[in-house]
């Protein structure tokens, strides 16, 4: 399962310091499978600093599971010792919940090292570091409400992958790199649709079914090689009829990328 349910204890299937680019190309438009009800919103760039960021929308979007991500990221960096906590190993068992938080998604693993990593307060701590700007953590531990936008999702993704260390440590950076590319097959959908065959590739996703609503809120960030060259990408969607529409719509747009 990938997230929380709007109500507080229950379960819906639910940004590296930015660094500068040389240009922007904006993408003409969403993608054609994109129902009337949904919108979406994707940035892509290559993994080093003067790469141009492609992108398509601006808009804030209910993180869903990718917040697994951020949410290990912070933890790392308070183990680190870089967010006024003293610096410390993870446990073994922190190891394994990040592990199962990340390959498989698990919701209870994220619900203890989101408060490992200090909750909202840390969390917002941490992106101060790490470069998302308009990512704002849920207030109450809901994280897969938390909001987020595509631009937060790449800040991140060159943290994890950009060349230069940046605030987290090289072995951390790595760890995280090797969780995302050991995602479970039933959850390899998403980004990974615009890689080259036969290449690897690390992703995280989430799904999100709202209670209010019932339509589907569909996530997806990583590090693809695509046309034999690196790139990551973050695709964010909401309002689909269907997890499926959900789906091909972000991979649709991943291609497009």
């Amino acid at each position: 399962m990938s997230g929380q349910r709007d109500a507080a204890g229950g379960q819906d299937a639910p940004g590296g310091v930015k660094a500068p680019v040389a240009r922007r190309v904006v993408v003409p438009g969403p993608p054609p499978s994109l129902g009337r009800t949904a919108r979406l919103s994707l940035a892509a760039c290559g993994p080093d600093a003067g790469s141009a960021v492609a992108s398509y929308g601006d808009g804030r979007f209910v993180a869903a599971s990718v917040m697994k991500v951020n949410i290990l990221l912070a933890l790392l960096l308070r183990a680190q010792g870089a967010l006024e906590a003293p610096p410390r190993r993870l446990t073994e068992r922190e190891r394994c919940r990040a592990a199962e938080m990340i390959t498989r998604s698990d919701n209870d693993a994220a619900n203890a090292l989101w408060d490992a990593a200090g909750g909202a307060a840390g969390l917002r701590a941490a992106n101060r570091l790490l470069g998302p700007a308009r990512t704002e953590p849920h207030p109450h531990g809901r994280w897969g409400l938390s909001v987020t936008t595509a631009a937060d999702q790449l800040a991140l993704l060159r943290t994890l992958y950009g060349p230069e260390p940046g605030v987290l440590a090289p072995a951390a950076r790595a760890w995280v790199r090797e969780l995302m590319a050991d995602v479970v097959p039933g959850q390899r959908w998403g980004v990974g649709a615009a890689a080259d065959p036969g290449t690897p590739y690390e992703l995280k996703n989430g799904w999100l079914p709202r209670t209010s609503s019932g339509l589907w809120v569909i996530n997806s960030v990583g590090r693809v090689t695509a046309h034999g060259r690196p790139w990551l990408l973050a695709v964010l969607s909401d309002g689909h009829a269907s997890r499926e529409e959900g789906v091909a719509a972000v991979e649709e747009a991943a291609r497009a990328a």
